[in-house]
This record gives structure tokens, sequence and C-alpha cells, in this order.
């Protein structure tokens, strides 16, 4: 990259008190309050053209987490990349252009099932794979249980330990949503593995 890097546009250095480094980023919450993915910083590195100036904002981070959300995890096995995001990276390493092709594909992907494996061969040749999260049967009955325990408390109104365990279990990486039943109105939550 021959840009310079910025922190919330303006240009990283030490004098002016915004250099973060990339470690920085991956291991501490200086940086937004929290930590970020290395697959998440790449793909923010990657939608900006090598001669642009970088700039790192939790805005470009988020959007860049929002959008390796979306994308499909597949197994890129026996798949070639995708002509499109060669032929971008082919015109003087238009990463800005492979990435949007990348999201076409992978929007493509969800309703031809065909094209996942030449998604996935693309997104990897780019670092960004998405990676699907294996979960086994005792963890997700730990998490369950845990779950089933909050509502309980938030049925008594314990509102403390209720919070208590969804920050417990939000630091472990398990994200909880909370929703209501449609057909009883009763609070229901389900929970993810956060990226």
């Amino acid at each position: 990259h021959n840009g310079f890097v910025q922190v919330e546009g303006r240009k990283m250095s030490k004098s002016e008190g915004n250099f973060i480094t990339i470690y920085d980023l991956l291991h501490t919450e200086t940086f937004g309050g929290r930590k970020w993915p290395g697959d998440v910083l790449r793909l923010a590195m990657l939608m900006t053209h090598y001669r642009e100036p970088i700039d790192f904002s939790v805005k470009r981070l988020e959007e860049a987490e929002r959008l390796l959300s979306k994308w499909p995890a597949a197994d890129p096995s026996g798949a070639t990349p995708c002509d499109t995001v060669l032929e971008a990276l082919s015109d003087d390493l238009n990463t800005v252009a492979a990435v949007q092709a990348l999201h076409a594909l992978a929007q493509e992907a969800q309703s031809d099932k065909a094209l996942l494996p030449v998604f996935a061969a693309s997104a990897d040749l780019l670092g960004v794979l998405p990676q699907k999260t294996e979960i086994d049967e005792a963890l997700a009955s730990a998490v369950d249980a845990l779950v089933a325990m909050r509502l309980e408390l938030l049925k008594a109104k314990n509102f403390a330990e209720a919070d208590k365990i969804r920050n417990e279990l939000s630091e472990k990486g398990i994200q909880l949503k909370d929703g209501k039943d449609p057909a009883t109105g009763e609070r229901v939550t389900t929970w993810e593995v956060k990226r």
C-alpha cells in the first residue's frame, strides 16, 4: 500500500496520538471499544485501492463485518476463483472491484448453490473466506442452560444477574438475541457465535 494511513479521517501519527497497530486492533479494545477479527481487518483494507489512503474508522470496520456476515461459509476444494474477481485483480490490483465482484457472487451463490465452491475459492484467494463455526453438543447444551437460567431471572425481575449472564456469554463470543414468541407473546432468546 502506498497511500497514507488515516484514522477516522486524520493522518495516523504518534504526534496526533492516533497511532494504532494491527496488533492493537486484533488484541485490545482501544479502537471502537472492542477487538476486531483478522478477516474483518483484511476485508476493510481490501475495500480501498492500494493507491488510495486507507482510512481506519469504526464505520469502515463495521461495514466490512456486516459484509462478511452476509457471505456463506463454503468449501473451496476443487474450485477455481471467479474470472471477474481475477480480472479485477489483474487490473492494477483493483481489490475494490474484486470485493464488489465477490459480493455479487455471494448473492448469486445464495440462490444457486452450485456457485458456492467458486465463491469460496474466490474469497479464499483474497483471504476473506468466512469460516463455519463448529459447535459441539456439550457447548450447545451449556449455552442453552444459561439462556434458560437467564430467562427465569428475567421473569423474576432479577435484571442484574440476567445481564451478568448475557455479559459472560458475550465475552466468550456468544451473542444473545431476545424476541417474543408470536403465538404466546412470551420472551424467547436465541443465540449465535459472534465472528
